[in-house]
């Protein structure tokens, strides 16, 4: 396995990729869905995974219905994942070593995401990786969300590098339509949702986790 070129950047997607955050969202809306007494399925869960809230509360209100209480069960559901969370999220397998080789390797890296910049510095800083990011892409950045390019594009354009020659990291299929419209090297590491036919023709490569990232990356210098 070894990437069409050599990347000379990297834009890391965040939750699922580089927090093992995914399962405590799915297991704080279905609590916080019981609390306010809606409807919610994990089946349903895994469609909101790597796309932005204003498409995420359309579908939910086109599928649920117009007086579904989405505003009730994203207040409750932000309760019940901050209380998940409240020691810090875990880090994904292989996160820290990735970091220490591209500090090595003297490549930039950006974070491309659809939370907001407060929530991604809150994060970052409970695990002391604020300073390990050379730009930050989040709500606010870009005008369309993934599966548009525009946040993966936003992130090339701030660490100066054109969008071909990075390598983009991604666990959800909105995600990796995004990096691949845009351009740009996609590696997929599954977290909650395995590739489909579709997905496995947009990705450059699907590894098992970040460690398999770090061979892949030093393995061309």
């Amino acid at each position: 396995m070894t990437l069409p070129r050599q990347p000379a950047a990297v834009v890391f997607d965040m939750d699922g990729l580089l927090f093992d955050s995914e399962r405590l969202y799915a297991e704080s809306i279905v609590t916080a869905a019981r609390e306010v007494g809606c409807a919610m399925s994990h089946d349903i869960f895994l469609q909101l995974v790597g796309r932005s809230r204003e498409v995420n509360h359309r579908f939910l209100l086109d599928h649920y219905g117009a007086d579904y209480p989405l505003q009730a069960l994203i207040s409750t559901w932000g309760r019940h994942f901050q209380a998940l969370v409240a020691s810090g999220l875990p880090l994904k397998p292989g996160v820290a070593e990735l970091l220490d080789l591209l500090d090595e390797l003297d490549l930039p890296r950006a974070i491309a995401t659809s939370n907001t910049h407060a929530s991604v510095h809150r994060n970052l800083t409970a695990l002391g990786l604020a300073d390990r990011f050379h730009a930050i892409v989040g709500h606010g950045d870009y005008v369309s969300g993934k599966p548009s390019p525009d946040p993966f594009l936003r992130a090339a354009e701030r660490l100066g590098v054109a969008p071909a020659l990075c390598l983009a990291l991604e666990d959800s299929h909105n995600g990796i339509r995004s990096a691949s419209s845009a351009g740009m090297m996609v590696v997929m590491v599954p977290d909650l949702i395995a590739p489909t036919e579709e997905i496995l023709g947009l990705c450059t490569l699907v590894v098992d986790d970040l460690h398999a990232v770090c061979r892949l990356v030093g393995q061309r210098r």
